[in-house]
This record gives C-alpha cells, sequence and structure tokens, in this order.
C-alpha cells in the first residue's frame, strides 16, 4: 500500500477526501444533535471514521416524512452479503427509520466468522454513498444533464428500436454484470435472449473464462472444487497467481488456521505480495512462465514416484501422454531458462506437494488472464490429478473468483455461448428454456436476424471493442456493433483503453447502468479524435439500485449460495436492475414474455418483478449444474440459522428453523452447487466437487461423464471398483437419460407424471426431476454419469498444454522456442491475432524499447474498476495515488526515486502520469500497477467530464488505457499479466 501525506489529495483538492467528507457531515449533523445521542451514534471506542459517517445520516434520517426522534424509531437488523469479493462474508445492517446506522459481521457466519476486511467493514457506505448517480442523465453538448426516467425509456428505446431497424438484433451489445444477484444476471440472459440476440457477456470473461473452460474440460464443471473452510484440512497449500491476502482477505483466516495446524503454504508469483509474506516457501517466477513452472514440479513428481498411480488409472485418462511430455520437455535447465526457478528450489516445492497431502492449489487471475490461460489453468488441473488431490478434502482446486456474484452470474448469466446452466445454444437448449419461460420457440427464434445466429456463439466483453472497429468484412455478423449498454460493468478493467475510446466516439447510443456512473461516463463525454466522432451519438446513465436496495440469492466462490435480505430502499430515483430490465422490456416489446411466470410487487409505487420468483425459475430450469435444490425457502431458513454449520465442514450438526420447522440436518451452507432435484428432494448440496468417499445423497460424487465413453479405443469411464459410496453400479457408467433407466429397469420407479415428463428426455432436461430422483435416491447413483478426468483435452488447441510466450514477451530467445499460436479468422465473430502480432513485436524490437514486463493485480483497499470503492472516503483516505512498483535497480538505471512522478508508457502509444514506488516486491524485469483506478488520462484529470456529484474521489491512471492486445485461444480472455512498458522521471506532472 502506497500512503500519501492526509494534507492532499489525488484529486487535486486542498482538503484530504477524509477531511472533507467529516466536515461537512459536522457542519450538517451537529446542530441536530445532543451530546447523549453523538455518544449513542458513535459508540464507546469507535473512530472518528465512523463516527463521522454515521453524523452524515442524521439529516437523512430526520427529512424522513413523520420520522419519530432519533432513537425512538423502528430498529431492524438486516442480513446482507458483502458486495466486494467472492468469499461471501455476512454482515448484519442495522436499519433505524429507514435508514443504514451501523453494522456488525456475522460472528455465526460459517465463512466469515465475525470478520471484515476493509472493504467489507465500509460496506454501509456504499450504500448510503455520497457520490452515487442519482437521477437518469443525458449527455447535451458534453455535459450530463438530469432527465426524467420516462424520458430515458422513450429515447432509449426509440433509439434502440430504430438500430434493430436499420442493422438487426445483433448491432447493440449488452454488457451485464457480476455485481447483479443471480437473479438478475438470469433475467438479463433472458431479456437478450428475447430481444434475439446472443451478444452479451460480463467480467467473467476477463477473469475467469479460461478457469471455466480449462476445468469444465478436465473433469466436468468449471467451478471451485472444494472451500475456503475445507482448506484448514489441507496439508500443503499452493498459492499460484494469487494474492488472497489482499484480493480475499478474509478467506486468509482459513489458511491461518491451517497454518496452526502444520499446513505448509507456498506462494509462486512475479511479485512478493502480502500473501507471500506468509508462505514458508516464496518462489518468484517470470511473469507468463506458469506452466514450465507447474510441468517442472510434475518432473520431479514422476521422477521420484511420488504420483498417485491407482488414482491415475481409475480416475484419469491420458497422464501417460503428459508423463511423456514433461519427462522430456520440462528438464530442470529447460524449466530454469524458461521460469527462472532453480532445480533445487524446485524440487523442494514438490517434494513439499507431494509429502504433504492432501495437498491443495489455489489459483485467480495471475494465472487465468493470459493467451495460453486455458492451458495454464490445465497444468494446475494436471498436477493435481499427478497426486490425487482432486475430490479429496484437504485437497482440489480452489479457484477464488472476484466479484462477489461472479461464481452464479457466470453459472446463470449473459454469456455469450450458453444459456443459464451452461446449456450451449444448440436449438435443443433453446426448446428447453422456452418451455420454462412459457413462450414459443418459434417466437424466440424469428427474433434472431437469422436462424443461424440462434445458435452461433456472440461477441465477448473482451472484444466489443473490436465489434465496432473492425472492418465489416471481417466480422462474422452483418452488422459492426452500433450500440452497447454497459450494464453494471467498469471499462477501465479492460485492455487496450485507447481503442476503446475511439469505439465509444463511433457508436450510436452508449447506455451505462449503474449506481456509480463508473469510468464510461467520463469516457464517454471526454472529447477524443475528430475522426471517431459520431454527431447523432446519444449517451444516457440511468441510476441503478446497490444490492442493498433489493433482495436475492448470491453464489460464493465455493459454490455456496445465500440470500440477501433487502436493507433499505433505493435511494434517490434509483430502481432496482431486475426493475429496469422489466421496464425496458416494456418498451421493447417484450415485458409480458419476460416476466409472465412472477408475481409482481411494488417499490416506491412501481412494479418490480418478486426475485423468489426469478429464483423459482432458474430452480424449475438448471438441472445441469444444479440450481434446483436451493429454494427461496431453504436459502432463508441457512442465513437464519448459519450457528449450526460447522466450520471446516460447512454441514449443519442439526436443528430445525424455528420460524417454518424446516430441518436443517445434513444440509451443507448455502446448499452449494450441485444441489440436484427439486427442493423436495432434500438434496444437501456438494461441498467438495467429484468425492466418491460419500454418497451421493450426502454431497458425494465422481467425475461427470462428458466427453463421450471412448476415446483412440480406451475407455473414457471410470475403471471398475470406481464409484461413490452406496452406488448400485460399481464401475463407470454414462450420463443418465430414459434410455438408460429403461434398459437398467429403473423406469417403472418414476411416477407416471415423471414418466410422461422424462419421455425422451436425458436428467438436464427432464423437468419432473424424476431422473435425477431415481438415480440418486434410490441407487446411488449420479445423474451426469462416472467417467474419468481428462489429461488430455483432444478439443483445444494444444490437447497437452504447451508454453508459448506472450504476444509482447522481452525474452526474444525464448519467443524463437515458444511461438504463439496461429492467427485465427471468424474466431468469436472477429479474427484474433497471434503469432502475427509477435512476429512484427521481433521485427520491431519492442522489447528494446519496452524492457519491462508489465503485469497488474489487486489493492485490499479497492474492489474492480474501483469507482464504487474510491467513491467511499473510508476507503478513499487509505490509498490517494495510483502507483507503479519498479525494482531498485530499474529506478537506479532511469534515476527514479521512491515518490516521484512518472510517466509510464507502453507500444500502445499510452502515456500514464503515476508515482513511483521503489520496492524490492517486483523483481529488476517488472513493474507492477493496480487496475482499480481511472479518472485520470495520460496525464488529464477527468473530473469535468464526470455528472457533477457523482465522480469518484480518488482518480488515477488506469493501467489498461496502456495494456496490449492478446486474447486467449479459447475464450478471448484479455493478456493483462504479461505485457512491456518503460518509465521514465516526469520533469512535470
Amino acid at each position: 500500500m502506497l500512503l500519501t501525506k492526509k494534507s492532499g489529495s489525488a484529486s487535486g483538492g486542498a482538503r484530504s477526501p477524509f477531511v472533507h467528507s467529516l466536515q461537512r457531515g459536522l457542519a450538517h449533523a451537529l446542530p441536530t444533535m445532543d451530546r447523549r445521542g453523538f455518544l449513542r451514534r458513535s459508540g464507546i471506542g469507535v473512530g472518528v471514521g465512523l463516527a463521522a459517517g454515521s453524523l452524515t445520516l442524521v439529516k437523512k434520517a430526520q427529512a424522513a416524512q413523520n420520522a419519530p426522534a432519533i432513537g425512538q424509531g423502528k430498529i431492524e437488523v438486516k442480513r446482507t452479503v458483502c458486495t466486494h469479493c467472492s468469499v461471501g462474508c455476512a454482515v448484519d445492517a442495522v436499519v433505524e427509520n429507514g435508514v443504514w446506522v451501523r453494522q456488525e459481521p456475522v460472528f455465526d457466519s460459517p465463512i466469515n466468522l465475525g470478520a471484515h476486511c476493509a472493504k467489507g467493514a465500509a460496506l454501509r457506505e456504499h450504500g448510503h454513498g455520497e457520490y452515487r448517480l442519482r437521477y437518469p442523465m443525458k449527455l447535451v453538448d458534453g455535459k450530463y444533464q438530469r432527465i426524467s426516467w420516462d424520458q430515458a425509456y422513450n429515447e432509449i428505446s426509440a433509439k434502440m428500436l430504430e438500430l434493430r431497424k436499420a442493422s438487426g438484433p445483433d448491432s447493440i451489445y449488452w454488457i451485464g454484470s457480476s455485481k447483479h444477484n443471480n437473479e438478475q444476471a438470469y433475467l438479463m440472459r433472458k431479456f437478450v435472449s428475447l430481444w434475439g440476440s446472443n451478444n452479451c457477456d460480463h467480467q467473467a470473461r476477463i477473469c475467469h473464462s479460461t478457469t471455466v473452460a480449462g476445468v469444465a474440460n478436465t473433469w466436468g464443471y468449471g467451478a471451485m472444487t472444494n472451500s475456503y473452510n475445507d482448506m484448514q484440512n489441507s496439508k500443503c497449500a499452493l498459492y499460484i497467481g494469487s494474492n488472497a491476502a489482499e484480493a480475499h482477505p478474509v478467506s486468509m483466516l482459513h489458511m491461518l488456521h491451517a497454518k496452526e495446524n502444520g499446513c505448509k503454504m507456498i506462494v509462486v508469483d512475479p511479485r512478493f505480495t502480502r500473501t507471500a509474506a506468509k508462505a514458508d516457501e516464496y518462489v518468484r517466477i517470470r511473469s507468463g512462465s506458469d506452466i514450465p513452472f507447474l510441468f517442472g514440479l510434475m518432473h520431479h513428481i514422476f521422477k521420484n514416484g511420488w504420483e498417485d498411480q491407482k488414482y491415475i488409472n481409475d480416475r484419469v485418462w491420458g497422464m501417460d501422454k503428459v508423463r511423456q511430455e514433461v519427462m522430456t520437455k520440462w528438464t530442470p535447465d529447460k524449466v530454469e531458462e524458461a521460469c527462472g526457478v532453480s532445480e533445487a528450489q524446485m524440487a523442494k516445492v514438490a517434494e513439499m506437494m507431494a509429502k504433504n497431502r492432501p495437498s491443495t492449489i489455489v489459483w485467480c487471475m495471475g494465472q487465468t488472464q493470459h493467451t495460453i490461460g486455458n492451458a495454464m489453468v490445465r497444468a494446475s488441473c494436471l498436477l493435481q490429478l499427478a497426486l490425487g488431490n482432486i475430490g479429496v478434502s484437504g485437497g482440489g482446486a480452489n479457484i477464488f473468483r472476484g466479484h462477489d456474484n461472479v461464481q452464479g452470474a457466470t453459472d446463470v448469466g449473459p454469456n455469450p455461448d450458453s444459456l443459464p446452466g451452461y446449456y450451449g445454444i444448440a436449438e435443443g437448449s433453446w426448446k428447453h428454456f422456452a418451455t420454462v419461460w412459457g413462450v414459443d420457440f418459434d417466437w424466440i427464434k424469428n427474433r434472431f436476424a437469422s436462424p443461424a445466429m440462434l445458435t452461433k456463439p456472440g461477441i465477448t466483453v473482451s472484444r466489443w471493442i473490436d465489434g465496432v472497429l473492425e472492418k465489416n468484412e471481417n466480422i462474422d455478423q452483418d452488422p459492426n456493433l452500433r450500440g452497447v449498454v454497459f450494464w453494471g460493468h467498469a471499462p477501465n478493467s479492460q485492455t487496450r483503453g485507447l481503442e476503446m475510446k475511439q469505439a465509444m466516439d463511433k457508436l450510436d447510443l452508449l447506455v451505462v447502468v449503474d449506481p456509480y456512473p463508473s469510468a464510461t461516463a467520463a469516457m464517454a463525454a471526454m472529447p477524443g479524435r475528430a475522426e471517431d466522432r459520431n454527431p447523432n451519438r446519444a449517451v444516457y446513465l440511468l441510476p441503478a439500485a446497490t444490492q442493498f436496495e433489493t433482495s436475492g440469492s448470491c453464489t460464493a466462490s465455493n459454490r455456496s449460495i445465500q440470500w440477501r435480505e433487502k436493507v433499505i430502499d433505493p435511494l434517490w430515483e434509483s430502481r432496482s436492475d431486475h426493475m429496469i430490465m422489466y421496464q425496458l422490456a416494456q418498451k421493447l416489446g417484450f415485458g409480458n414474455e419476460l416476466v409472465k411466470n412472477y408475481k409482481m410487487q411494488k417499490v416506491k409505487g412501481l412494479d418490480e418483478p418478486v426475485p423468489e420468483d426469478i429464483l423459482r425459475e432458474i430452480n424449475r430450469s438448471v438441472w445441469t449444474i444444479g440450481y434446483t435444490g436451493q429454494s427461496p425457502e431453504r436459502l432463508k431458513a441457512h442465513m437464519k440459522n448459519m450457528h449450526v454449520f460447522d466450520v471446516k465442514s460447512l454441514k449443519a450438526k442439526g436443528g430445525k428453523d424455528k420460524d417454518t420447522g424446516y430441518d436443517l440436518t445434513g444440509d451443507y451452507f448455502g446448499l452449494p452447487w450441485p444441489s440436484f432435484g427439486t427442493p423436495e428432494m432434500k438434496h444437501p448440496g456438494t461441498p467438495n466437487l467429484y468425492d466418491p468417499s460419500k454418497h451421493v445423497m450426502d454431497g458425494g460424487g465422481n467425475f461427470r461423464a462428458n466427453f463421450g465413453v471412448e476415446r483412440d479405443g480406451e475407455s473414457l469411464l471410470a475403471a471398475d471398483g470406481s464409484h461413490s459410496v452406496g452406488a448400485d453400479i460399481t464401475t463407470g457408467y454414462p450420463e443418465f437419460d430414459h434410455v438408460l433407466l429403461k434398459k437398467l429397469g429403473w423406469w417403472g420407479e418414476l411416477t407416471e407424471a415423471e414418466q410422461k415428463a422424462a419421455e425422451g428426455k436425458n436428467w438436464k432436461t427432464d423437468l419432473s426431476g424424476g431422473i435425477q430422483r431415481v438415480v440418486m435416491k434410490n441407487h446411488g447413483c449420479h445423474p451426469f454419469g462416472n467417467a474419468k478426468a481428462r489429461a488430455v483435452v483432444w478439443n483445444f488447441p494444444d490437447a497437452i498444454p504447451q508454453h508459448r510466450e506472450a504476444l509482447y514477451s522481452t525474452r526474444p530467445d525464448l519467443v524463437a522456442k515458444y511461438p504463439s499460436h496461429d492467427d485465427k479468422k471468424a474466431f468469436w465473430r472477429l479474427p484474433t491475432l497471434y503469432k502475427s502480432v509477435q512476429q512484427k513485436n521481433l521485427q520491431d524490437k519492442v522489447h528494446e524499447k519496452f524492457p519491462l514486463i508489465l503485469t497488474s493485480g489487486r489493492l485490499v483497499e479497492y474492489e474492480g474498476g474501483g469507482e464504487e470503492t474510491r467513491s467511499n472516503p473510508w476507503l478513499a483516505e487509505l490509498q490517494q495515488e495510483a502507483f507503479v512498483e519498479l525494482n531498485p535497480k530499474a529506478a537506479a538505471d532511469r534515476g527514479i526515486r521512491n515518490g516521484d512522478r512518472v510517466w509510464l508508457t507502453t507500444p500502445t502509444g499510452a502515456r500514464l502520469n503515476v508515482q513511483a514506488q521503489v520496492t524490492e516486491r517486483v523483481g529488476p524485469d517488472t513493474a507492477f500497477m493496480p487496475f482499480h483506478f481511472s479518472g485520470r488520462w495520460q496525464g488529464q484529470d477527468m473530473l469535468a467530464y464526470y455528472p457533477k456529484g457523482a465522480y469518484p474521489v480518488v482518480r488515477g491512471e488506469a493501467v489498461n488505457t496502456a495494456t496490449t492486445y492478446g486474447y486467449d485461444s479459447v475464450t478471448m480472455m484479455q493478456e493483462t499479466k504479461t505485457t512491456v512498458c518503460n518509465i521514465e522521471r516526469a520533469t512535470t506532472a
């Protein structure tokens, strides 16, 4: 963390944000309070920051019509979940007279155990934030003007329908949000489907899409296999590309408990992080060299016979081919050349993992955000399969997600290549959801530009820029993109910022829906190049409510689902996201179809779909990943009775919910998906995926049979004797459908109604749930079959993970040995460049002009694009400057001292003005910037371009203004962790 003097702020004011807010709060609040009231609100031992935060709320509380005196009104406690990362920390919000006055971490929560990080402790200010977008606004002559909701809806819908008529439904791009709750994320995908397009996406594309693809294609599901809690059972933990102490602070509680029990901790990172400070062994690798490192470990494991041979024989297909690759290609000398780690340290780490089992592995965006992110992820999977660590308590692949509901939004939200539950976009999937939605399939099909577009994956959020800027003949859809909707997404979290600005300027329509206006608002208003400017462009800002102003469910990284109570009514003129979706759909002509299955409720006099009803529709449809057992009633019972769940296993020790009589015994907290069958079947959830030591009705399982039954003459199904406890079938078996049930003689165990619903269906499309009930409850088998994990993924560009140098590499010698992919045509509707960019960089000797590897990451104080957290005075005070870390050697070579202003330049032509932090946290070849900043643009403060009063307190350069081109070969994940830059001392700011 880089702290500066408290007498100034990054925004250029004379007072710090803390002092400014404190003085403003005192000026408004003190005249209305006596000493007793002040003491009651501030509390004994509470810091001045919290006291001042409470003071600013007094005027609002008393302004409420007919509000009783302070301390004499209605006091309620609402249980919600922190919105700042994926750990899922529960919070009790105390609400007095409709005002959120204070909060407490939930000590009974098995996830956060009564703990908060800095962001969680400042949560209340996010709901009551002074810098929120308060009203609908429109950009007029370079300035944002307040308009009514009716005007906004009328003009936006008219423009959308005009673009649809002229260029088709694919001319508009919809960017959803990982901040949406499950119900809103699901409704967003349904909304875009009924609009008639697959051109939608959300943040998961640029954080863990490579994880989802790589992990799902290895053993069945693209999610964290175990849980934060289960890490307490680990004997060794390898963190690679994860700075959990800052990105997921409360998760470290469980790791520290594990260390108290003797767990060894290894941290692998190009940068010595706060997480590395807790490690027993820190390994510095060259950014982007994860595969050489991981395969280097496997070399030592195979060489010493440390692999789990029986596990591999019974549960893994193709490991012999991987072994051959590892032993011949990744010898210790080649590993050291590629990643910079000595043979001795490699052997030490391999031995720690092998001799302290069960051992777990943790990875985050340090591993995923690369042009070969899918291959890096699979290399991590292969290490754990070789050691037999998947499907065991204390083992697993613990993949920490970023946003509070990025897991849920990925599971059921707006993905361009799948419908909710990863159903894909084949006609069969569309027919399944048409039935659930009660909408005619042909009507949906006719909403699309053509039948072919119904089943064509859309453009990814990482590439929407090229959907605007690319030559039309190179795009695999009729129009270029002409309109973009940013629905809860930060543009500064995406690469190629200079080109994004050009794309924004060329649009006909730009709509931003957000509680905070995000950097999109300022980028849109800031003058750009004359040749990019569309004089007819329309820009609108719509104030969304926060997750504290509605109710709904969110899915933590460990797949546990929690229900948030509504804490306060939407402030100012903000409206919930699902209300906005409904109202906009009405204007666009499909409002009735969107909400056909939902009751409506009144919020501030307006109709809004009931979130519980949306969740019930998810329960009725998402059979694939088991979002069917988590009814609103079950989730609410879990939230009220957290104290009955064990903090290691997450299993309820017993007890009934006193209000409903629901028996919690045997449930796992949050019913982590899959919770199969109907809620009435009472599947307890799955704490650890693929664990055969438990019965399937106790959350046990095996690897998914999702890749056929045979390959190259070898069975892909599990070996004889390899099955979950209590299974009637004691060998491998395929996934279940109506045909297999009939062959096994189990069809008669379905009721007559279930037989009618299940005829011609499989376990994923049987809306009765009968197939799942019979297979699991009656016969102890898994509906998705029992197969081997795939060590070789034949449908990926590299069937066995291959190291390939980044497109912008500082090592031309290694580019020659490990070149990138060939260029691709019409990949996710767009051409994608690999070797052509890499080779041009070699020819232009870019590595000489930009000799430092530029990487990025998180800070504990801020989250995501940072607009909401940098608008929070209590967090803004902690980190007031955007900065770049560089090594003392690199700094000395450039005449830079700690605290100097510097210019960071990259091959894009971008120039960022930031503060230098000279530190040995990074090596001499590496520079690091946090990615949470925006609000300054190549040295210019963008304050004038934000809506009045709705701007972040701390503004700084966005690293992604400067980041370069590069995308994963499977998912279009952006390359943020390995690019290049140079840094020079700035003579003037």
